[in-house]
Parts: structure tokens; C-alpha cells; sequence
């Protein structure tokens, strides 16, 4: 399996990690190849044994209209997803396979000037009608998109959904906050850029955030 995952993914497992073809098997061939290495490595990993993979970085870029201030205060309610640190500062990804849902758990730590800093939790899972769904908490979620796009890995948001009853039910678009998109660029040495966009359609941006992280 190992030697038949290497050839599929152009990539050879590190110590502690198996070839993950999930993220590979959302984009055509051919857009996966023209991914930088460094990109495909880190979307090639499926951790074992509880292994967590961690990026340190920083926020150099804070956006947040402030609707978009109140709606990451609302969001609370559902468990807090959208970040509260509207500052620049020290930032802390950690990345750890799900056993339960069969994806990723994605916990993002923002350090404040003081109080104690905002964790925020999601999990990837490889489901629906796109392939790959987040959870945010609170039974509410989104369809995102993969795209390889100038040498950058782009998820979007497709739609939105929440369960309620044990029913899942697709948001109506008026109800959206509007369109989420994360691109991920590969700045080189060990580097990368993670950007967040949320973008409504009469009030433009809502929340943005640039960061940029190193591998452990």
C-alpha cells in the first residue's frame, strides 16, 4: 500500500504518517500534479496512533465589518467558529485524524494580549454531494468545493446545512452569511500562507484573516 500510495500522490510518507488519498481524489489528476510538492505533502497526510500535526504561526492580517464582528459573536451560540481575535498575533494549527467521522479535526488557536486565547474546532469529513463537508458544531455545517488554482489549494463554500431532529436540511441561500473562501499558498523554506475570506453579497467583506505558518 505504501509503494502504490507514493506513486498516487507523488509523495513519500513521513515517520508517524500514512498516505492520505482523500484530498487527492477531490481534484482532476492533473491539477493535483501542478500543486506545489510542499502543498501535497501536507494535504497528504493521514495521521496514526493519535499522532496531531501542528503549525505555528502568526495572523499578520486582521478584515471584520462590523456585521461580520457581530455575526462571529452570534456564532457562539453554535460553538464559536468564526474567530473573536481581530488583531494580529501568535497562531497555533492542529491537525488530527477522526476516527469517529472519518476526516480531520482542524483546532485553530488565536493568542490575545491578554485572557486566555480562542480555540476553535472543525472537522473535515469526505461526504456529500461535493466530497468534503466541515463541521462547525452545533449540528451546522457547510459543502465546500476544492480547487487548484495558481499553484494554491482553494476550498469554497458550496452550501450551508444544519441538523435538526436528526434531519439534515439545506440552508436557504438568504440565510447564508455569505461565501466562505480558505486558500492555502505555499510561500517555500517550510512556509505557508492560510487566507480566510467571508464574503456576503450586499455587504462584501465580512471577516478576513491572513496568516502564515511554518511546519513543526
Amino acid at each position: 500500500m505504501g509503494a502504490v500510495a507514493t506513486i498516487r500522490t507523488g509523495i513519500q510518507p513521513r515517520d508517524g504518517e500514512l498516505a492520505d488519498l482523500r484530498f487527492r481524489a477531490l481534484l482532476p489528476a492533473e491539477d493535483w500534479a501542478a500543486l506545489p510538492p510542499a502543498v501535497r505533502r501536507r494535504f497528504s497526510k493521514r495521521m496514526k496512533g493519535g499522532t496531531t500535526v501542528v503549525y505555528r504561526g502568526e495572523v499578520v492580517a486582521v478584515e471584520a465589518h462590523p456585521m461580520g464582528r457581530l455575526l462571529a459573536q452570534a456564532a457562539r451560540l453554535i460553538g464559536g467558529p468564526l474567530p473573536l481575535v481581530f488583531k494580529p498575533g501568535v497562531a497555533v494549527v492542529a491537525v488530527t485524524e477522526d476516527a469517529v467521522g472519518r476526516g480531520q479535526v482542524w483546532s485553530r488557536m488565536y493568542v490575545r494580549k491578554t485572557g486566555f486565547p480562542q480555540v476553535i474546532h472543525s472537522a473535515k469529513r469526505f461526504a456529500g454531494p461535493t466530497g468534503l463537508e466541515e463541521h462547525v458544531g452545533g449540528g451546522v455545517g457547510m459543502a465546500l468545493t476544492v480547487a487548484a488554482e495558481e499553484g494554491a489549494l482553494v476550498f469554497r463554500s458550496a452550501f450551508y446545512f444544519a441538523t435538526v431532529l436528526g434531519l439534515r436540511l439545506r440552508l436557504p441561500r438568504w440565510t447564508e452569511p455569505g461565501a466562505l473562501t480558505i486558500t492555502h499558498r505555499d510561500l517555500g523554506e517550510g512556509r505557508f500562507a492560510f487566507t480566510l475570506a467571508l464574503d456576503h453579497p450586499l455587504l462584501g467583506r465580512l471577516l478576513g484573516q491572513d496568516a502564515v505558518f511554518h511546519d513543526a
